[in-house]
C-alpha cells in the first residue's frame, strides 16, 4: 500500500496521539499550519472597514454595524479603520487582544481569473505567473528544503496540490460530509431485517434515497470546496490536529469549505457568520490544545480570493480578487493590521469591483518562513521562485 494514499480514520486519532509520542519531535522545534478556506470567503464582512462610508453604501443589506458598546451586533474595533466581525469577538477577538493574531488585508495572488479552481491551484503551486507546472506544491518544496526538520502531514481526504512532489507524506481524512449514515454492512443488515415483510419496499426505497441524496450533496460540496471539511466540522476536529502536531508533525495543511456565498450571505448573523464562528472556535481550540507549544507555532489562513465589494441582488457577494489573510501564533507580532494598505473607497477598487492585491502571499509567506526556520535567500528561492521575501515582522 502506498503510504501517501493511506487515510487514517479520524476516530483512531486519540490512540495515535499516544503512539506519536514514540516518534516525538523536539518540543521546541517550530511548527506551521496552513489553513485554506476553499470557496473564496468574504473578507470585507470579517475585517470590516468601518471608517469607510463607501462600505455601508455598497452593502445596504449585509453590512455589519459600526462598533458600538451598546450594540451586541456591532463590529469589534481593532483600530481607527478596521473592526472584527462580532461573531469572532470571543475567539479571534480575544486572541487579537493578546497579540496572537495579525491580519494582512489587500492580500492574494496575481491570478485574475476569479476561478475557484485556477486560483486555488495557483496558490497551492506557489509559482510566479511566468512559471507553470503541477509537479510540486510550495509546501512540498518547503519540506524538501527543511530536510526532515519538519515532518509533514495533510489533514485532507487526498493529498492536496500543495504537497505534490514531496515524496512520502501522510494524509488524514477528517471530512464526514457526503456519507449516507450507513455503511454497506449496516445497509445489508437493515435490508435483511425487513426482507419478506410488507415494509421491505419502503425500507429499500428509503435506503436508496438516502444514498442518492448523500451522493448529490457530496458532489455539490466538492465543487468549490474540493471535498474540504466544513467550518463546524473543523471546529470539532481541531483538537485532534493539535495533538498530532504537538507530538509528531511540524508542517501541516488543512482545508475548510463552504465559503462561496453568492446568496443570502448575511451580516452579523447568517451563513458567513456561522462559518466564521466555526473557524474561530476551531483555531482557538487548536491553540489551547497545544498549550505551551502554541508559542512555537504559526498558523496562516488564506482563501483563493475575496468577494466583490458590493453586495449582489441576492444579498450575497460574487467572486472577487483581493482578500484578507490571517497570521496566528503564541509568539507572533500580533495585535496589528499589517502590510500595504489603501483607503477603502470606490476609486481604489480593482476594476471598480474588488479589493486590489497589494500584498503578494508568496512574499509574505517567504518572510514568515525565513524567520521561522532561519532560511537563506537561496532556500526561499526553492520554495517560491522569483519571489522577494517581505518581512512584516510577524515572527
Amino acid at each position: 500500500m502506498n503510504r501517501r494514499n493511506f487515510l487514517i480514520n479520524a476516530a483512531a486519532l486519540p490512540a495515535l496521539g499516544c503512539a506519536g509520542k514514540l516518534f516525538a519531535a523536539p518540543a521546541t522545534s517550530p511548527r506551521f499550519l496552513f489553513v485554506f478556506l476553499r470557496g473564496g470567503y468574504d473578507c470585507a464582512n470579517m475585517l470590516i472597514p468601518y471608517s469607510s462610508d463607501f462600505y455601508y453604501e455598497s452593502r445596504p443589506k449585509i453590512a455589519i454595524a459600526k462598533p458600538d458598546p451598546n450594540n451586541a451586533t456591532g463590529a469589534l474595533a481593532l483600530d481607527a479603520n478596521w473592526a472584527l466581525a462580532p461573531v469572532l469577538r470571543p475567539t479571534i477577538g480575544s486572541m487579537y487582544a493578546a497579540k496572537q493574531v495579525a491580519f494582512v488585508p489587500f492580500a492574494g495572488t496575481e491570478d485574475l481569473s476569479r476561478s475557484h479552481f485556477e486560483t486555488q491551484d495557483n496558490i497551492e503551486l506557489g509559482l510566479p505567473p511566468q512559471q507553470h507546472g503541477f509537479n510540486s506544491g510550495f509546501l512540498a518544496r518547503l519540506s524538501g528544503v527543511l530536510q526532515g526538520k519538519a515532518k509533514p502531514i495533510s489533514f485532507t481526504d487526498a493529498l492536496p496540490l500543495s504537497f505534490h512532489g514531496g515524496g512520502d507524506i501522510a494524509n488524514l481524512s477528517l471530512r464526514n460530509l457526503g456519507k449516507s449514515g450507513f455503511d454497506d454492512r449496516q445497509t445489508a443488515i437493515l435490508s435483511d431485517m425487513y426482507k419478506g415483510t410488507r415494509l421491505q419496499p419502503a425500507v429499500s426505497s428509503g435506503l436508496q434515497l438516502r444514498a442518492e441524496v448523500a451522493q448529490e450533496f457530496s458532489a455539490e460540496m466538492q465543487k468549490a470546496n474540493r471535498g474540504a471539511i466544513n467550518a463546524r466540522g473543523f471546529a470539532a476536529q481541531t483538537y485532534k490536529l493539535a495533538e498530532l502536531m504537538r507530538d509528531r508533525y511540524r508542517l501541516g495543511f488543512v482545508d475548510v469549505g463552504g465559503w462561496d456565498t453568492h446568496v443570502n450571505e448575511g451580516g452579523a448573523q447568517g451563513q458567513l457568520a456561522n462559518n466564521l464562528d466555526g473557524l474561530g472556535q476551531g483555531l482557538q481550540t487548536f491553540a489551547q490544545t497545544l498549550g505551551d507549544e502554541w508559542r512555537n507555532t504559526v498558523v496562516v489562513v488564506v482563501s483563493e480570493f475575496g468577494r466583490t465589494f458590493r453586495e449582489n441582488g441576492n444579498q450575497g457577494t460574487d467572486h472577487g480578487h483581493g482578500s484578507v489573510h490571517w497570521v496566528l501564533g503564541g509568539s507572533i507580532g500580533g495585535g496589528r493590521i499589517v502590510g500595504e494598505q489603501v483607503a477603502v473607497k470606490q476609486d481604489t477598487l480593482l476594476q471598480n469591483r474588488d479589493y486590489p492585491v497589494l500584498n503578494n502571499y508568496r512574499a509574505t509567506l517567504a518572510g514568515v518562513f525565513s524567520r521561522l526556520w532561519a532560511l537563506k535567500q537561496e532556500q526561499l528561492a526553492q520554495v517560491f521562485p522569483a519571489t522577494s521575501a517581505r518581512d512584516l515582522r510577524l515572527v
